[in-house]
This record gives C-alpha cells, sequence and structure tokens, in this order.
C-alpha cells in the first residue's frame, strides 16, 4: 500500500506547510494593525514563496492519486477527492489516517480563509482611511464653513485644502 502511504504523506505535507503559512497569515494581521508598510511587504513576498511551495505538492499528490488508482486497477488518470478515493480503499485503519488527515487539512484551510478574511478587511479599513485622510487634506470644500449671502457669487473662491493637489 505504498501509493496511500505516499498519499498521506504529501497531504501531511501540504497541512503542514498551510499551518506555515496560517503562522505567517496571523503575523501579517498584527503588521497590519502597526500599519508597518516595510513589513507587510516582506509578508507578502513570503507568502509568495509558500504559494510556490504548494505547486509541487499538488503535482506530487496527483501523482500519488494516480498511482493509487492504479494499484487498484483503474486506468483512469481521474482527479479525485478524499471522499472518493476513501471509497476505493477497504482497510478501516488506513481509511482512517486518511480522514484524520482531511480533517487536519480541511480545519487549517478554514482557519486560514478566516484570517485572510480578516486581513482583507483591515486592509481595505486602512485604506480607507488613508483615502478619508488625503480627501480632508487636499480637496476644497464645497461650501464654507461661514455664512456667505446666496447672491454673492463672485465672492471667496474657497480656501485650498493643506495640500494643493495641482502641484
Amino acid at each position: 500500500m505504498a501509493a496511500l502511504d505516499r498519499l498521506i504523506a504529501v497531504l501531511q505535507q501540504m497541512e503542514q506547510s498551510h499551518r506555515d503559512m496560517l503562522a505567517l497569515s496571523q503575523v501579517k494581521r498584527e503588521v497590519i494593525v502597526k500599519n508597518d508598510v516595510d513589513q507587510l511587504i516582506a509578508i507578502m513576498n513570503k507568502e509568495s514563496k509558500f504559494m510556490k511551495q504548494q505547486e509541487p505538492l499538488e503535482t506530487e499528490r496527483m501523482h500519488a492519486v494516480h498511482e493509487l488508482l492504479q494499484e487498484r486497477g483503474i486506468k483512469s488518470m481521474l482527479n479525485l477527492n478524499i471522499t472518493e478515493i476513501s471509497k476505493l480503499i477497504f482497510d478501516p485503519a488506513d481509511k482512517q489516517r486518511l480522514f484524520e488527515i482531511q480533517k487536519k487539512l480541511a480545519g487549517t484551510l478554514q482557519e486560514l480563509k478566516d484570517i485572510n478574511q480578516l486581513n482583507q478587511k483591515l486592509i481595505e479599513q486602512s485604506l480607507m482611511f488613508i483615502d478619508l485622510s488625503m480627501d480632508m487634506f487636499a480637496s476644497r470644500p464645497e461650501q464654507d464653513a461661514t455664512y456667505q449671502h446666496p447672491a454673492d457669487k463672485h465672492g471667496n473662491p474657497g480656501r485650498i485644502g493643506l495640500f494643493d493637489t495641482r502641484a
């Protein structure tokens, strides 16, 4: 049952890789809150490297699945999920091992998805704050805070914001 062991080993490697990515995402959340742009860029570069590491693992997983199918006498190159693969495994202990790694991997992926959604919301809020701040400093007010007679159209053209955006 070498193909099943290989598949489980690859799934464990994928789960560990996603755990590492999860730890990095938690650090990323703290960096976003601190508004440390340089550190955020460094973390995003690390995330990119993690994503590139997933490609060979996914390829290896697909090869292990195809090898398992061939061991079972199935000549097709199907890309089956773990639930479908489990139907081909009759040993309860092997099925249990497969379901355990599936559960761990699914849990890690859900945690990663949740923290990434939170990080995305934090970044969006940060960008909205920056946009609002820039509008307050750079824009001309639509209407001055002082009273102006409606008939006085040639009066003060309005004050320029703290920064002149025309420069």
